[in-house]
């Protein structure tokens, strides 16, 4: 398994459960390949955390709602590498 990093962003932004989620998210993915850029769109959706997550190639789309009193507004990538998997936010590409 490759080693996996956040960045301050993140750290800053999103709360450790959600990024425990997000890396699963992305794991649990039932799809032939996995793209090396995974998008997960963050939204506060009233008392709930709506989680939109995406990868382009080969085209794979999923969405989960999950109560929280707390849910974040975000754009997050996990981007894969030869040798670490990196998450952050967008505007920190």
């Amino acid at each position: 398994m490759k080693p996996r990093c956040i960045t301050r962003g993140i750290e800053a932004t999103i709360p450790p459960w959600l990024q425990t989620l997000l890396w699963y998210m992305c794991d649990s993915m039932e799809v032939p390949e996995r793209d090396y850029l995974q998008i997960f769109y963050l939204f506060c959706d009233g008392d709930r955390q709506r989680i939109e997550h995406e990868q382009e190639q080969p085209e794979y789309k999923h969405v989960v709602a999950i109560p929280d009193e707390q849910p974040v507004d975000a754009k997050v990538y996990i981007i894969e590498d030869p040798d670490h998997i990196t998450m952050l936010l967008a505007d920190e590409y």
